[in-house]
């Protein structure tokens, strides 16, 4: 997407980073005759130099091949290429590293350095954010109907500039790069998941590649980022594009997932499941209005699929949901609600053709993108389908790759490859790896948000449930407990960190601090699980000695009650015990 446009602009594709006592300085080393960077360690100052400063015994830099700067994380010698876009390498990142500019801090208050220490142990969880994708030549945040839109004049800009701020990972940390006019070392990043693969169908070879994009505006983990914000952006947003290209054709097809359009939340309290709570139940019409207006303007017709349970808990939801809808469904705009459990049970996931038939009519209407041999438009994707059940996950991956599949024979027979009763099934090779192709597409957006891989991916990846997914999921289902109640509040403080959602402010970090009173300053659930066990293992060694001494009875009866006591009270108080964000900002 590049190659119109002024050399000077191009991205650098490798560079060299010297690590100086007091600064850092990466420097291009494929061949462009641009200048270096230099970033202080100060106060982590940058300018352009025309050449690496001068090395000496007392200033012996460290040297390492670096691929990108993505703002104030650095790229190592870290990437894998995993395919191609368009015709244009793709590379996933395999490592990132956080260096450090805070020299400056060697004279600051001890609570500063403190503070500034529990944001580096942040930025640390940041580093190992999985599912990282670039490329150097094209722009992977636009689908390829809105790639081929691109005007003339766009396609000169730098990929930065091109990207769909959405779908930008590192969007917040170029903030300052872009404010220094550094467009060669701006490499947009974009978290979601690449996978395809190529099969045979008779003489003919057809490249399927399917595409996951991330959207940042309410990114975060399982709990701890539900349903909307007031501007309408919800969690788990991901939009799915599955290409494929054959005999010099390629078409797209597009899909979108996302967490139901209301403000609701799930706060994690050490229960299996907790219960949801809807806020400001008065807002929901408007906040579902802004959601779907927004994906109107950018995706055209929307056809938006329920799949949540009609009662119990996600049966409240799915009503609000629905009422929700009466105010924003029109002719562009169409509600569906769908009870996969209850029609589909755990293991007749065949039964979603039962779905399918009540959306055939949008599915065929609304098309998908096609170029020609030449190049040239034949078709255009009019419309989407937003799929949703509670984390749009498990199920939601379910029905999306039998859309995908429906929408993949559809092309293949409007490419003359299959005729009208053909089916990827009846093709061994092609239905193995269409199946394995979203199995891994689900697990990808599965752990980036909850951090296991997805429920009942045997089905997507076999075509049918089987014993060894039964128990994998139940696996998956106590990792995700584990997770959701010990682990994701920090690491959503990472990610709302990275993400800009949290700016730093040392007055304000350092009395939030020191707010903590009560219980909340005590609380260990760790501690309180240790002298629990304690209690019952005294209780239990008092009984054993009763027949010896009758006070041992006595004895028995008081570690028994400390130790309910102890739970009780963690019972009572659970989400105090739970991990949660320091930095969690309430709904705006």
């Amino acid at each position: 997407m590049m190659e119109k446009g002024d050399s000077s602009q191009k991205l650098y594709k490798r560079m060299r980073l010297w690590e100086f006592p007091d600064q850092y300085v990466v420097e291009p080393t494929d061949g462009s005759s641009g200048s270096c960077l230099e970033i202080s360690r100060v106060d982590g100052s940058m300018k352009l130099i025309d050449e690496i400063p001068h090395c000496s015994s007392l200033r012996v830099p460290k040297i390492r091949a670096i691929f990108g700067v993505i703002g104030i994380l650095k790229l190592l010698a870290g990437k894998e290429s995993v395919g191609s876009y368009m015709g244009h390498p793709i590379f996933k990142v395999s490592s990132m590293k956080v260096f450090p500019c805070d020299h400056s801090l060697k004279n600051t208050p001890v609570e500063q350095k403190k503070m500034e220490a529990e944001f580096s142990a942040l930025l640390n969880v940041a580093e190992k954010t999985p599912g990282l994708y670039f490329s150097y030549d094209v722009n992977i945040t636009l689908s390829a109907q809105r790639l081929h839109d691109l005007g003339d004049e766009s396609k000169l800009l730098p990929l930065w500039r091109q990207a769909d701020p959405r779908f930008l990972w590192n969007n917040y940390m170029m903030e300052l790069l872009i404010d220094h006019k550094l467009d060669p070392f701006l490499l947009p990043v974009v978290q979601g998941s690449f996978h395809n693969f190529q099969a045979a169908i008779g003489k003919d070879i057809v490249d399927v590649t399917l595409i996951a994009r991330r959207c940042n505006r309410r990114t975060g983990t399982r709990m701890w980022r539900r349903g909307a914000d007031t501007d309408g952006f919800v969690a788990n947003f991901v939009e799915s594009e599955q290409i494929i290209q054959l005999n010099g054709f390629t078409a797209s097809f597009v899909q979108v997932r996302g967490s139901i359009p209301l403000l609701w939340d799930q706060i994690v309290d050490l229960t299996y499941k907790p219960k949801f709570e809807i806020v400001r139940l008065e807002e929901a019409p408007r906040v579902a209005e802004r959601h779907f207006l927004d994906l109107r303007k950018k995706y055209g017709n929307v056809l938006s699929v329920d799949l949540v349970n009609k009662h119990g808990g996600e049966g409240r939801l799915n009503e609000k949901f629905a009422n929700a809808m009466q105010h924003v469904a029109g002719d562009d705009v169409r509600y569906l609600h769908f009870d996969f459990h209850h029609i589909c049970g755990h293991v007749h996931f065949e039964r979603l053709s039962i779905l399918y038939d009540q959306i055939e009519d949008f599915f065929i209407k609304n098309r998908y993108f096609l170029l020609n041999e030449k190049g040239e438009k034949v078709e255009v994707q009019l419309g989407v389908v937003r799929t949703n059940c509670i984390d749009c996950l498990d199920r939601t991956n379910v029905t999306q790759s039998m859309l995908g599949r429906r929408m993949l024979e559809f092309q293949l027979r409007r490419l003359g490859i299959f005729d009208a009763e053909e089916t990827i099934s009846t093709h061994p090779n092609l239905d193995e790896s269409f199946k394995i192709l979203w199995a891994n597409h689900g697990d990808d957006i599965s752990i980036q948000y909850s951090g296991t891989p997805a429920l009942k991916g045997d089905f997507v990846r076999y075509g049918k449930r089987t014993v060894q997914g039964i128990v994998n999921d139940g696996c998956n289902a106590l990792m995700r407990y584990y997770l959701n109640n010990f682990v994701d509040g920090t690491k959503q403080d990472a990610i709302d960190l990275m993400q800009g959602h949290y700016i730093m402010s040392v007055s304000r970090d350092m009395t939030a601090s020191s707010q903590k009173g009560g219980i909340e300053a005590i609380a260990s659930f760790p501690l309180a699980l240790g002298l629990i066990l304690t209690g019952l293992f005294f209780t239990t060694l008092s009984l054993g000695r009763v027949r010896n001494d009758v006070w041992n009875l006595l004895f028995s009866l008081v570690w028994a009650s400390i130790s309910l006591a102890i739970a009780a009270l963690v019972k009572a108080n659970g989400r105090v015990f739970c991990n949660r964000p320091r930095l969690h900002q309430s709904r705006r």
